[in-house]
């Protein structure tokens, strides 16, 4: 037995932390009964905790004095078994360093190249660089880095970190991010140089709809960069005097594209020696002008995570070069050409095609082109640094004759999160659709959980994150990506003194009121990381938000706990809606507002129960019970229906535990199902009650009209993109309608998470993995098979280990295989009357029962594939294309 994985808070690398007293987790490889935690410090000092008699290994309590900023610590763990034996031997040491932990810590000057500008279309970039010596040998070398825009930082003619877009975007007004990064192996003895590429970024580019809003936290695009070396003199922060220089980069804006003049590159520009005597002197910022309380992140950096190789290029007859990377990403493109000296090479992003062109109309006002002008005909290759594309499809042009495309690459860009969750079954299709909620994951998480990754938009909509972090969390440890954004929903909540519909805000005509579901967001999403990582600190940290919420919607209900005025959002997306008003439920937004803050109430009286709060549970409880009457009192009759009569309305019911008993419960459930079927087991939920329908269904006694529901082919359904060649989750059910032909709406996008929330059931109940305690100590092993699918599993990565189920159907029985780690505990319940629930330990476990065959299974929607010309043929002629 050891202790692995040794890990600081939610970080995967903890230099430059902004705790104090960090809180330690591990794995044990074998069953733990006690541990004891050594801390020692850079300056000789050891602490230990002693044995501590505890199977816990997550998020224990730092041992020893508080860091003080830059110190070091080394931390060691060993273990004691339950039979006593122990203890094991220490664990390999884990270093951890602060960061800069006061203000007063930060001495170097905000420098600007550029105090203000036009804003007549994208600004360019722009080149720092400072100078410095250091005296005999380097011992250490770190640089604290932060920016109004975004920055790359080079020293010594070497870049420095592979992060992306950095710093990322938050409520600058409130904090801002900076990064540590080691550099003591790139300094030498003597002169030394630090060089910055800087641009607008998310601080003063053009961000929303609507035409959007330019300088949105400031005109100015400034870095802020300190250097502190370890030499012969000490340690110190060395005086750097900043010049400035334009970029070859002559436009860049996230919505607009960047445009590079190879021909303008500067050779050496970072080296210690270039000549910059014709530089221009950087601006200093006034202290004031700085925004934001500067942090040490809470999660991973953003980088190039995958690099895709295209699976078509076709050269057009007018030379354009059309270029299909067979996935839609958040990224950008590597591009080699030869033979094009000073030609500008265009290159024009789309998510989809129409009529043969790139579909750009759903773009709106993003226009997403890049433009590459080389310096000769020699081969050079190139990618564009401050921008970022939602594209599949890329065209090139304005190759010139003679000139040759030698290579093209897409490259994924988002935060670089640890894949945590798997999924796969015997259906091609349901597979397909799972990767797509991947995907449409990984490329909305950039930075911020935001809803799409392609027009003029691209925010952290509470609503989208609120129905999808229970997928979130299962499939990526998003703990830092959501912590971080959750710190700017409560700063921007204590400033404007309401949850908005998206965090970070901007001013860009959408309306700021409080809307049900999406202000939520506040509560559910600290209560779903609770949930998936045990860290009760996550709760304690945010709770102040939780309750504020809650006690908002409170007093607009007038304290009856009937929230029946003002704006809402509602059942959202509903695929009865109008194109052009997308918020044209069928189910009654009060309805949803109610049932959503009878949620809230009850989530964050748990929430403060946790933390020890026993006046706020009993306060918030209250609410809840307020809520849940008033539920009941205006939109369920005795005999369980519920007003609106729609799918929402029932699974709302159903699934949010408000009505008021086992009778209306199966009346409900009886109904859900009716209108199912009615509704030819096609989609008829928004936002709202798309993550919900399958498990009203399945909990209610019909889970084979949740699995005709969720194998549905023809539209709307979660299937139908994926007969259409879909790789990422659509905004809209029909975001490209049956003939091929893009949506008329405004709103279409093809790459929006919110409505592959339905994961979350795939994972449990098709899968058959349930999380139970916090923290996965304990898990449900409950599998129900249906559709005819032969066999599915599911995999998480769990803090104690990955926890696995894989079943398969054959010979009229069912087999269940699990894999436990330690420290967790499974709950096996098999879908058979005579199989009583068994609990196992660590292991790999086998179990069977009688259960019937796949093709036993009810009646299910036609599966096609839309590769098969045969098949594609057919569903041409049925309508389904």
């Amino acid at each position: 037995m050891t202790a692995a994985d040794l890990r600081i808070e939610h970080l995967d690398d903890p230099l430059g932390i902004g705790s104090t007293e960090p809180r330690l987790s591990w794995r044990a490889t074998t069953g733990q009964a006690a541990y004891e935690i050594e801390i020692r410090h850079g300056d000789g000092d050891i602490a230990t905790s002693g044995r501590v008699d505890s199977t816990a290994s997550h998020f224990q309590s730092w041992p020893s004095r508080p860091l003080a900023s830059r110190e070091t610590a080394d931390i060691r763990v060993r273990l004691w078994e339950a039979d006593g034996v122990g203890p094991t031997a220490w664990s390999e040491p884990l270093r951890v360093e602060a960061g800069l932990l006061a203000s007063t810590d930060w001495t170097a000057d905000w420098v600007s190249p550029s105090t203000a500008a036009s804003h007549d279309g994208a600004r360019p970039a722009y080149l720092l660089r400072a100078t410095y010596d250091v005296v005999g040998e380097v011992r250490l070398a770190r640089i604290y880095a932060t920016a109004h825009g975004v920055f790359d930082l080079e020293m010594n003619g070497c870049r420095v970190g592979d992060d992306v877009l950095a710093p990322g975007w938050s409520s600058y007004r409130h904090r801002l991010r900076y990064r540590t990064r080691d550099v003591t192996s790139v300094l030498r003895p003597g002169r030394n140089a630090v060089g910055v590429w800087l641009a607008d970024g998310w601080y003063r580019g053009r961000l929303g709809f609507n035409g959007g809003l330019w300088d949105n936290y400031g005109t100015d695009v400034a870095a802020l960069v300190q250097v502190e070396v370890e030499d012969d003199l000490g340690r110190r922060t060395v005086p750097l005097t900043w010049s400035w220089a334009p970029s070859p980069i002559t436009a860049t804006g996230l919505y607009e594209g960047e445009s590079h003049d190879a021909r303008l590159d500067i050779a050496h520009w970072s080296e210690p020696d270039f000549d910059d005597a014709a530089w221009i002197p950087a601006s200093i910022l006034p202290p004031q002008a700085a925004t934001g309380a500067l942090e040490s992140p809470t999660g991973p950096p953003v980088r190039v995570v995958d690099v895709l190789t295209p699976t078509e290029i076709v050269t057009r007859p007018d030379g354009r070069i059309l270029i299909d990377f067979g996935q839609n990403i958040a990224g950008k493109i590597r591009l080699g050409v030869a033979g094009c000296d000073g030609t500008p090479i265009e290159i024009h992003h789309a998510e989809v095609l129409e009529n043969g062109e790139l579909a750009t109309r759903p773009l709106r006002s993003a226009a997403s082109v890049d433009v590459y002008t080389p310096r000769g005909d020699e081969p050079s290759t190139w990618t564009p640094r401050f921008t970022l594309h939602g594209f599949r499809y890329a065209e090139v042009r304005g190759l010139p004759a003679g000139g040759t495309l030698l290579s093209a690459e897409g490259l994924v860009v988002h935060s670089d999160m640890t894949r945590a969750g798997w999924f796969s079954t015997s259906d091609p299709l349901l597979d397909r659709f799972h990767q797509n909620v991947v995907w449409s994951m990984r490329d909305n998480f950039v930075d911020l959980p935001t809803d799409c990754p392609q027009r003029d938009e691209r925010l952290g909509w509470s609503g989208d994150i609120q129905v999808f972090a229970p997928v979130a969390t299962y499939l990526y440890d998003s703990a830092g990506v959501l912590q971080n954004w959750l710190r700017d929903l409560a700063s921007e909540q204590a400033e404007f003194g309401s949850v908005m519909n998206f965090h970070p805000w901007i001013e860009c005509g959408f309306p700021g009121d409080p809307a049900a579901a999406w202000g939520d967001a506040a509560v559910i999403v600290p209560w779903e990381l609770y949930r998936s990582t045990g860290d009760v600190g996550i709760l304690r940290d945010q709770f102040e938000s939780m309750r504020a919420w809650v006690e908002q919607v409170h007093a607009l209900t007038g304290q009856t706990g009937h929230w029946s005025t003002g704006f809402q959002l509602g059942d959202w997306l509903d695929p009865a809606a109008p194109p052009d008003r997308p918020g044209d439920s069928r189910t009654d937004p009060r309805l949803v507002a109610t049932a959503y803050h009878a949620k809230s109430a009850r989530l964050a009286a748990e929430a403060a129960h946790l933390i020890g709060q026993p006046d706020a549970a009993a306060d918030l409880g209250r609410m809840a019970e307020r809520a849940v009457a008033a539920f009941r009192e205006h939109y369920v009759s005795p005999a369980g229906l519920v007003v609106s009569d729609t799918v929402t309305a029932l699974s709302v019911a159903i699934i949010f535990d408000l009505l008021r008993d086992d009778a209306q419960r199966r009346a409900a459930g009886a109904r859900l199902a009716e209108l199912v079927r009615e509704g030819d087991h096609r989609i008829q939920t928004g936002f709202v009650g798309t993550p919900l329908v399958c498990d009203a269904l399945a909990t209610t006694g019909h889970a084979d009209t949740a699995y005709h529901l969720l194998l549905q082919t023809e539209t709307p359904s979660w299937l139908f993109p994926v007969t259409m060649g879909a790789t990422t989750v659509w905004e809209r059910w029909d975001s490209l309608l049956p003939d091929g032909s893009v949506n008329p709406g405004e709103m279409t996008s093809f790459n929006h998470y919110a409505l592959g929330a339905v994961a979350d059931f795939l994972h449990r109940v098709v899968g058959g993995l349930q999380l139970v305690e916090p923290g996965w100590s304990r898990v449900r092993v409950a599998p129900q098979p249906g559709g005819g699918l032969e066999s599915a599993s599911t995999a998480h990565l769990s803090p104690f280990g990955l926890i696995g189920v894989q079943w398969r159907r054959a010979d009229g029985r069912l087999v269940v295989e699990v894999d436990v780690p330690p420290g967790v505990t499974a709950e096996i319940v098999l879908p058979s009357p005579q199989a009583a629930p068994i609990e196992v330990g660590e292991g790999v476990h086998r179990f069977a029962c009688a259960y019937r065959p796949a093709d036993a299974d009810p009646p299910r929607p036609r599966r096609w594939n839309i590769h098969n010309p045969e098949e594609r043929r057919q569903m041409i002629e049925a309508g389904v294309l």
